[in-house]
C-alpha cells in the first residue's frame, strides 16, 4: 500500500474503534468529512477501507451466525439478494 492508503486503513481501523467505543454506526460518515476537507484523496482511501472492513465484518458475522444455528438445528439467515446480476 501507499501513505494514502495505510493512513486511510489507519485512520479506518481507529473509526471502527471509536464507532463501537460511542455506539455510533454512522460515525465514519462525520469522519469522512473531517478528513475530506483538507483532502479528498485521502477521505476517498479512508471511505474504501471503511467499506471494505465493514463489508467484511459483515461477511463474517453472517458466517459464524450460520455455523452457530446449523450447529443448533435451526434455520440459517438468509443472504442478501444478488443485485450484480442483470
Amino acid at each position: 500500500m501507499g501513505v494514502v492508503d495505510d493512513l486511510g486503513d489507519d485512520l479506518a481501523r481507529q473509526t471502527l474503534e471509536a464507532m463501537e467505543e460511542i455506539g455510533d454506526d454512522r460515525f465514519y460518515y462525520e469522519v469522512a468529512k473531517v478528513v475530506g476537507a483538507s483532502s479528498p484523496t485521502l477521505q476517498e482511501a479512508f471511505l474504501t477501507s471503511m467499506r471494505i472492513r465493514l463489508a467484511a465484518a459483515r461477511g463474517q458475522k453472517f458466517v459464524e451466525e450460520t455455523l452457530r444455528i446449523k450447529r443448533g438445528a435451526g434455520k440459517a439467515p438468509v443472504a442478501p439478494p444478488d443485485t450484480t446480476a442483470h
